[in-house]
């Protein structure tokens, strides 16, 4: 098969790497792609969100399958375009994508089709929006620019001043740009949190296995939000029941809820979730990989991933059975200084030689934002890297993880020490 991935970072480069492995692949592109992946496929100059480009390029290489990496291109109708052309694309149709194109699409969804998930009031109108704060909140509380955001645009505030502030850098400030014109005040709930992702043809399920990321920028999850600082796989809060429950009350009412509209939803479903005393709230949902807990879960997998992808791109998952290592798996994100505010640039970046080609056992290094400048790989984003090892038990797989961390070096370079500290 001839297969394009779209997107440029860390979660692609874990998706190019798999499928690079896979005994029916004949060629693998990427678009843009990375200084990483471009060891492993053939990296096209094409944006991930010119979607026109992306389709003409596509029918002229006779592409057999397209899988969307990052949400941007899904929102904007990747999908619908490319099937459409006839050709066939791992990932939702633009309808479906609005489940993570719009923070308020979402929840109104989830309280349609009764989806567990906190409390919630949509504003549009700052003042009306602090109004609201004042009469309502003292403590915890949690605000959500509406549209994309890369993963920044929530902010769980400790106070009514900490929650004004993140409004007023949303609504006034438009710090997330146009996600910031409606914004969703939300209840905040306390307990461990999970990412439970399964691929979907529109009909049948296949759940992936758990993991947990880490988006905040400091150790013991202090600081703002990132596009997140690592993850884990599996994640031991997350048990055979909630499995079976999650699967009921959160997979299942949306798939049902997606036929109703309409919805042509091949690709992934990823919820996050609050758990607390066997108990579970949706916090989120996404329409694709998670970034960084694919780098977590995809090296887990025994079987050949492009078959999963391929039959749910056809709308027939009936006969796909992934199998899995029993072994748990770590990755920690090398990201740069000052991210997720500014940051700089073109750093080179060493101690690669051996781990990026694979000459440790059970390392990945992950390329997010890296690029080749003058032979020299450099630091092309605000996160650069993510280095996964996997073990026979968790501790063991942290401990190789870190091992292989400290011999990179580049200027600025920050990462968190506590990967994986709550399941520890």
């Amino acid at each position: 098969m001839r297969v394009l991935i779209v997107g440029g970072g860390g979660r692609e480069h874990t998706l190019a790497w798999k499928l690079a492995q896979s005994p029916l692949l004949e060629r693998l592109y990427c678009a843009p792609g990375n200084a990483g992946i471009s060891a492993v496929a053939e990296c096209v100059d094409i944006a991930a969100d010119d979607i026109e480009a992306l389709k003409k390029w596509a029918l002229e290489q006779r592409i057999d399958l397209t899988v969307v990496g990052p949400e941007v291109p899904l929102v904007l109708g990747i999908a619908d375009l490319f099937r459409q052309a006839g050709l066939k694309i791992f990932g939702p149709d633009s309808k479906g994508a609005m489940l993570e194109g719009s923070k308020v699409w979402s929840k109104r969804k989830m309280k349609q089709w009764g989806i567990p998930t906190a409390g919630f009031t949509i504003f549009d109108d700052f003042e009306d929006a602090r109004n609201h704060l004042a009469r309502f909140y003292g403590g915890q509380v949690v605000i959500k620019a509406d549209g994309l955001a890369a993963g920044k645009g929530v902010t769980v505030a400790s106070g009514p001043e900490e929650a004004e502030q993140a409004l007023y850098d949303i609504m006034i400030e438009r710090a997330f740009g146009d996600a910031g014109k409606r914004v969703v005040i939300e209840n905040c709930l306390s307990g461990d949190e999970v990412s439970v992702l399964a691929v979907t043809d529109g009909s049948r399920l296949i759940v992936l296995p758990s993991s947990q990321d880490h988006k905040a920028i400091g150790e013991g999850d202090k600081g703002p939000n990132t596009g997140g600082m690592g993850a884990y796989s599996p994640a031991p809060i997350y048990t055979e029941e909630l499995a079976r429950r999650t699967e009921a009350e959160v997979f299942r009412p949306l798939l049902d809820g997606f036929k109703e509209m309409g919805v042509d939803f091949r690709g992934v479903i990823y919820a996050g979730l609050m758990v607390s005393d066997e108990q579970f709230n949706v916090l989120e949902f996404n329409v694709r990989f998670g970034d960084p807990e694919a780098q977590a879960i995809i090296p887990r997998m025994r079987s050949d991933l492009l078959p999963l992808l391929a039959a749910a791109a056809e709308g027939d998952l009936k006969d796909i059975e992934p199998r899995w290592k029993d072994d748990s798996a770590v990755c920690v994100v090398l990201a740069s200084g000052g991210y997720p505010g500014k940051y700089e640039k073109g750093h080179i970046i060493k101690g690669l030689d051996g781990l990026d080609a694979g000459g440790e056992e059970n390392v990945a290094v992950f390329h997010a934002g890296t690029v080749l400048k003058d032979e020299q790989l450099v630091t092309a984003g605000g996160r650069v890297l993510g280095v996964t090892a996997w073990d026979s038990d968790l501790k063991k797989a942290v401990d190789r993880v870190y091992s292989a961390v400290d011999k990179i070096t580049f200027k600025g370079c920050y990462f968190r020490r506590d990967i994986a500290h709550r399941a520890l």
